[in-house]
């Protein structure tokens, strides 16, 4: 066994198609929403996806305190209480983890094995960023907003707090807020209590929880999850791009009932209501959703989308016969992105958007 704990420690080898006791111990910790729930514009707290990189940290709202220091002219703290009594504001907003649908990637490389699941849409409540940062009176060299966790473990041997920046061109660009609630009730422990900021329009590594500090930096942020990883990469000697906005994507509610093990539908010949939800990054707006439907793309009807972060619903009658079939679904967004059929690759398995496929299998009725 190699000592993770060693400096530049390396990620465990895959093997295509199997997956390692280290890679089902990390899906038992992190959490998919149930697909099942795709027919909600509101995903329940419940079934929010989870990812956590190191232990749940269990702070307590009665002493937390978060600090805006370093390159500020005006640095100071803000208890919980001080925070909720800010001007507040409650908006729905879609997050995805950026390695959702990993395992579709070939080759692939160790990490949360994620499938389809590792999105939803909450209604969270806090209170606006740039107002703040306002207060503290960056001074003029900043260059980078770093936002620390109170998490804190190893990574390919190097130990950190979890935290990623922001410049303060895109604090500017996008609507930043300081969080304590969800879904009308405080955060719960795993979603980051008492205080997360959540990043609308952008992969969820950006929404930093158990939020402890925000830094004002004269020079680029360096820590590890800013620039060893959440980058797309073509292979181990490419520097990589950094991570941002939501790639376009779709997903379906799972029509009929399930095989226990595979997942495949069954249902019975006759027509029957498909839908589910779609997404793109940065507030863009979905254009159209097409379904595939006994072998062709047919266009689906979309329903209003609750906030310009928020996901859209779709849906489409199809008049199922018996046989299998495999249903997909494509996004297209107001920018003319659209889902690629085949996953795009990356060396982690990031941003993979490619199209939603179920298979089902129709009886006679």
């Amino acid at each position: 066994m190699t000592d993770p704990f060693a400096p530049d420690a390396k990620r465990p080898p895959v093997t295509e198609g199997v997956f390692s006791r280290e890679e089902v111990a990390l899906a038992n910790r992190n959490s998919g929403a149930l697909l099942e729930t795709l027919g909600l514009d509101i995903t329940p707290t419940g079934t929010h996806y989870l990812l956590s990189h190191f232990d749940v940290p269990l702070l307590f709202e009665s002493d937390h305190v978060l600090r805006f220091e370093g390159a500020f002219d005006a640095p100071f703290g803000l208890t919980m209480d001080e925070i909720r009594a800010l001007p507040d504001v409650t908006r729905p907003v879609t997050l995805e983890c950026a390695g959702n649908g990993r395992i579709g990637v070939s080759p692939r490389c160790f990490s949360m094995p994620w499938a389809y699941e590792a999105v939803g849409t909450s209604e969270w409540t806090g209170t606006p960023l740039a107002p703040l940062l306002e207060r503290a009176k960056p001074q003029a060299g900043v260059q980078d907003f770093a936002f620390l966790g109170a998490d804190y473990g190893f990574d390919k041997g190097q130990p950190h707090h979890f935290g990623r920046s922001l410049t303060p061109d895109q604090i500017a660009d996008l609507d930043v807020m300081l969080v304590w609630g969800m879904n009308g009730q405080p955060l719960l422990p795993q979603h980051g209590a008492p205080l997360r900021i959540i990043v609308p329009g952008w992969y969820g590594m950006a929404s930093v929880k158990w939020l402890t500090t925000i830094e004002a930096l004269t020079t680029r942020y360096q820590g590890f999850q800013q620039v060893q990883t959440y980058r797309f990469r073509a292979n181990d000697d490419d520097p990589g791009t950094p991570i941002t906005s939501i790639r376009v994507k779709s997903l379906m509610k799972p029509p009929g009932v399930p095989d226990w093990v595979t997942r495949q539908r069954w249902m019975q010949a006759g027509r029957v209501m498909v839908q589910g939800r779609a997404w793109s990054g940065g507030g863009v707006a979905i254009a159209r959703v097409e379904v595939l439907l006994n072998g062709d793309w047919q266009e689906a009807t979309l329903t209003e989308r609750a906030d310009a972060y928020a996901w859209t619903g779709w849906q489409i009658d199809w008049g199922a016969q018996p046989g299998v079939h495999e249903l997909a679904c494509r996004a297209t967004d107001a920018d003319g992105n659209t889902q690629p059929l085949e996953a795009p690759f990356d060396m982690a398995g990031f941003a993979n958007n490619a199209v939603h496929r179920v298979t089902v299998h129709v009886a006679d009725a």
